[in-house]
């Protein structure tokens, strides 16, 4: 040892040197962790070789961290430990020896370490080698699922609902509906709810609405077509004359009765009418029931065609002036309206003359 001047010769510890970030250390040939491994930890910004505080590493701890390294100053390449510290002779005992196997554990830590990051590599190089078809039609086929997805038009989903339209008075009256010419109801009927007030100041009329059970057709429409039509300035309350009231209970002056064919043949038989032949409607006189053919109703006639509106207008006028005591007559001159109670259903020539199909009692009204 040398000695201080002016003083006993003191021993000096080897001045450490601290570790400087990205140099390797040069020991002894083969000896410390390979570059490359020391690079692939080197991505983050924490040094992963700086000892860890609050980790165990006690020496005789065969399961320590593994990443309890030693800084590189304090690991001897040589072997040799001329750097531990003097021990303390005013302490009892001799400073504890350095733990002999924390160099062999900090290589063990970064060959396994190493090792654990190249087979990664190496199964993510063989995943996306053996599923690289598989990855791609996966990934087309989302793309394709998603494309349709994008094109598919509003109705097709399930959650779509179509909307109804609603029909007007006028476009519910001008419609034809399903009805067989053959058809047998029950002989049953149900009077429509309600009560529509009679307008007028003239003669009241109290009637009745009876729709046969099993038609299948709409019996509030029907019943609003009676009031409106018999209460129209064109019709049997021309003038003020008469009007019209629609009841649901108590006595009325007569019924008007929606029936099927079978049933309205049985009821007009009753006065003695037979309404088989063309299939037509009546005023059974003898009853309470001015009678009306749902399938005239619903279908309408050759003599009209398409205008459904006028033809069931002319039905219930006719009829219903059967009731108030008119009988059948015919046009006189060619091309002139045919009057309300002509037989319009079965025909508008006759001798020669064209008449025009005419669904009013006062046409010009």
């Amino acid at each position: 040892m040398p000695s201080g001047p002016g003083g006993p010769a003191v021993s000096i510890p080897r001045q450490r040197q601290a570790p400087q970030p990205g140099r390797r250390r040069h020991g002894r040939a083969g000896r410390g962790p390979r570059q490359d491994y020391v690079d692939a930890f080197e991505a983050g910004d924490e040094d992963v070789f700086a000892p860890r505080t609050g980790v165990a590493t006690h020496p005789s701890d065969p399961y320590g961290s593994v990443t309890d390294w030693a800084p590189e100053s304090d690991v001897d390449t040589d072997g040799d430990t001329g750097d531990a510290p003097p021990a303390d002779p005013d302490r009892t005992g001799s400073a504890p020896a350095p733990a002999k196997g924390r160099k062999g554990r900090a290589y063990t830590g970064i060959a396994a370490a190493a090792v654990t990051t190249v087979l990664a590599v190496i199964v993510a190089g063989q995943v996306a080698k053996d599923g690289g078809d598989d990855g791609v039609r996966s990934q087309a086929a989302t793309d394709q699922a998603r494309d349709v997805r994008g094109t598919a038009s509003p109705q097709s989903s399930p959650s779509a609902s179509p909307r109804v339209a609603t029909l007007t008075y006028a476009q519910m009256m001008d419609k034809k509906y399903p009805l067989s010419a053959k058809l047998k109801g029950p002989d049953k009927f149900d009077a429509v709810p309600g009560v529509d007030k009679a307008p007028g100041k003239g003669h009241k009329y109290t009637y009745r609405v009876d729709v046969e059970q099993g038609l299948g057709l709409d019996g509030t429409l029907f019943a609003e077509a009676v009031q409106k039509t018999l209460n129209d300035g064109r019709s049997w309350a021309h003038n003020g004359a008469r009007t019209f009231e629609r009841i649901y209970s108590g006595k009325p002056d007569f019924v008007i009765t929606l029936a099927s064919p079978g049933t309205t043949a049985k009821w007009c038989a009753k006065s003695g009418l037979d309404t088989t032949e063309d299939n037509v409607s009546c005023d059974s006189a003898s009853t309470e029931r001015v009678m009306i053919n749902a399938y005239r109703w619903a279908q309408g006639s050759s003599t009209y065609g398409d205008k459904m509106y006028a033809y069931r207008q002319m039905l219930i006028n006719h009829e219903v002036g059967h009731r108030l005591g008119y009988g059948h007559v015919t046009c006189d001159k060619d091309g002139e309206l045919a009057p309300v109670m002509q037989q319009q259903t079965k025909f508008l020539d006759h001798d020669g003359i064209h008449c025009l199909a005419n669904p009013w009692p006062y046409p010009g009204s």
